[in-house]
């Protein structure tokens, strides 16, 4: 019977990814946060690499791009944290960030900048992959309404608020809060945003700044790249009560692939690694010890699975509604990726899983670009206004 029933179970999971790879090329596949333009950077610049050539030291080329179905991207323009403290400053290297990817889409033919809703589905139809942009991390502004303006009018189409630590207007969720949410400059951001058109982005800010945004937020807010706290309780995942009211803004949250914040083993993994090395350190370890610690406590981490992404997708698909979940990868932003979730051409993979588990056609087309379509319709349409 085992004989028989192993072939007859290889054919019904065959049969779902083929399922899964007529639905990812039928519609655009829009992920919302990628980091490889940073990736890129330090690793010698945009001129050291052929992305339409296997790169197996990243997690995207066009290839890849090409088998997962994926025909729009949020890239992202990080800036480091370490730039609050000194040059180039956030500005200078957001900028920088900004046009290494605009380079990046005019390099490659198959490439479309998209800045509107509008501009994804016209380029899908015209067979271009749309190349969006996103600031990570809202210290780029500098505190400046102005310098938003100036990072609209050069495709930018969300900022998260803040990366890991607290800014001039706003707390981050892995540093001290200062104002208990947003300042009376971070309000006059997020009414700025609205009024541009801007996506206000909450992956990696407090609870206290996503309640405040929120609250302030006449656009859906967007986080572009978290997950489910209730199932790995992470800081920079969102709680429960929060994904309530994502839904009643109409929101998205679009469920990043990190290990930590997908298995809470995995979390609690890397809590005990962080603590062993805060240890080693205070104890007068050398640099050359705590490194080796570092990279054994790595090797033996546990590894996330394709099935936990699919079970946060589920969790606020069942609390927030099947209108306000999407996907960002954080690809070739994360050391280590879930198994079953190597790269961008493993999304059909996923959209198997979830017909496996009876997500219909119409909820997967949502997930995979349809909402965040529609809340940037919205915005465009408040900023209008």
């Amino acid at each position: 019977m085992l004989a028989c029933g192993v072939p007859l179970l290889l054919s019904a999971q065959q049969e779902l990814r083929e399922q899964a790879l007529k639905i990812v090329r039928s519609v655009p596949v829009l992920d919302g946060h990628n980091d490889l333009p940073d990736a890129l950077r330090e690793r010698g610049g945009l001129d050291s690499f052929d992305l339409g050539k296997a790169q197996p030291g990243f997690h995207t080329d066009l290839k890849r791009m090409d088998a997962g179905g994926l025909t729009a991207q949020f890239w992202a323009a990080y800036v480091p944290v370490t730039t609050m403290d000194g040059p180039p400053g956030p500005k200078a290297y957001a900028l920088e960030q900004i046009d290494l990817i605009h380079r990046m889409c005019r390099r490659y033919p198959g490439f479309k900048m998209a800045l509107t809703a509008g501009d994804v589905e016209r380029n899908y139809s015209s067979g271009y992959t749309s190349c969006l942009i996103g600031i990570e991390g809202g210290h780029a502004i500098e505190g400046s309404l102005a310098t938003l303006k100036e990072f609209f009018d050069l495709g930018v189409r969300y900022i998260t608020l803040t990366h890991w630590r607290t800014t001039d207007w706003a707390d981050a969720a892995t540093d001290s809060a200062r104002y208990d949410g947003l300042s009376p400059l971070g309000e006059t951001v997020i009414a700025e945003m609205n009024r541009l058109g801007i996506l206000v982005d909450l992956s990696h800010v407090s609870d206290a700044t996503m309640s405040d945004a929120l609250r302030l937020s006449r656009a859906p807010v967007i986080f572009s790249h978290s997950s489910a706290r209730a199932l790995s309780n992470h800081v920079r995942n969102v709680p429960d009560s929060i994904l309530e009211r994502v839904a009643a803004n109409k929101g998205i949250v679009m469920v990043n692939f990190n290990p930590p914040f997908i298995s809470e083993q995995a979390r609690l993994h890397d809590v005990k690694r962080d603590s062993v090395v805060r240890e080693l350190r205070a104890a007068g370890a050398d640099s050359a010890a705590v490194r080796d610690s570092l990279q054994a406590w790595n090797r033996r981490a546990p590894r996330a699975a394709l099935t936990e992404v699919a079970d946060h997708i589920d969790h606020i698909r069942r609390v927030a509604g099947a209108d306000n979940v999407g996907l960002g990868s954080d690809f070739d932003g994360i050391t280590a990726v879930p198994r079953g979730l190597e790269d961008v051409s493993k999304f059909p993979d996923l959209v198997a899983e979830l017909l496996r588990r009876g997500w219909t056609r119409p909820n997967l087309v949502k997930l995979l670009s349809g909402n965040i379509l529609r809340v940037m319709r919205q915005a465009e349409a408040i900023a209008k206004r």
